[in-house]
């Protein structure tokens, strides 16, 4: 399968998860947007206020990233590759007399954005939609100023390798570590499957040194990492919540942009 074979199928599963009201598509309830900064960024990786700074939501369409962002301030640009999903950011923005604007295209394909155009860029989870993940690293590094910062969220390799549910009481490594294919489509139906995997979405397990490494190598510097808490101790086994006592689903990277703009000129090269 080709890379537009690709997009065009995740895009497809993403216009019907819009069509569907699923949870990643519910705009942010007023309260949340009282306090936006406190929703979206409760470590304080985005200091006290992003009031004026143009800011990127990559692969975040769905009406919720784009609000929040804009309710603190920001001057807020939208990608992402479902149409569908944008209606959504342009609805909720209409509804709350937001300004944003809106780009559908891929999140390694960015060139109607310009060259340091972007103090922040955020990216929820969604770098497993691609096989390669470097090219976004680079595409990133391009659109962000110098010392821009770079906040992105993605699935642990562990958990695309192990089992959604509890095999013979625990939960079981099942894919190749070292792998260039997508990783097989999820066989379970509970719950579990729906909240880790998205139903018919390709996806791509990325290795830590493609995570990092290729973070680190597309000219950023990594200033913090967590592992949003999904854990419960009590939870019922075989429950989500259960699997992230053993399996954490996610890492949540701050990376700052190094480097500077070339004279006369719109390469970025390395300090040093």
């Amino acid at each position: 399968m080709d890379h537009r074979e690709i997009l065009s199928k995740n895009r497809r599963v993403y216009d019907a998860m819009a069509a569907a009201d699923s949870p990643l598509c519910r705009p942010a309830k007023d309260e949340e947007l009282s306090n936006p900064l406190a929703t979206v960024d409760a470590a304080g990786w985005l200091g006290d206020s992003i009031e004026g700074r143009n800011l990127l939501c990559l692969a975040a369409g769905g009406g919720r990233q784009s609000s929040l962002y804009a309710a603190a301030g920001a001057n807020v640009t939208v990608v992402d590759i479902s149409s569908a999903m944008l209606e959504l950011d342009r609805r909720v923005a209409a509804e709350r007399g937001y300004s944003i604007r809106l780009f559908e295209t891929s999140m390694d394909q960015l060139s109607m954005l310009r060259d340091g155009e972007f103090d922040i860029v955020i990216q929820p989870v969604s770098t497993c939609y691609l096989p390669s993940i470097l090219p976004v690293y680079l595409e990133v590094a391009r659109i962000l100023r110098p010392e821009g910062t770079y906040v992105s969220q993605h699935k642990q390799p562990t958990s695309l390798q192990a089992s959604l549910d509890r095999v013979e009481g625990s939960y079981q490594l099942q894919h190749t570590y070292y792998r260039e294919a997508s990783v097989p489509a999820a066989k379970s139906n509970s719950t579990n499957s729906r909240r880790l995997r998205e139903p018919g979405a390709i996806e791509f397990l990325h290795r830590w040194e493609e995570i990092i490494g290729g973070m680190c190598r597309a000219g950023f510097v990594i200033e913090d990492l967590s592992e949003p808490m999904h854990a419960r101790k009590d939870a019922q086994p075989g429950t989500f919540a259960d699997r992230a006592n053993f399996i954490a689903p996610y890492v949540r990277i701050k990376a700052r942009r190094k480097g500077k703009l070339a004279t006369g000129g719109s390469l970025w090269l390395p300090d040093g």
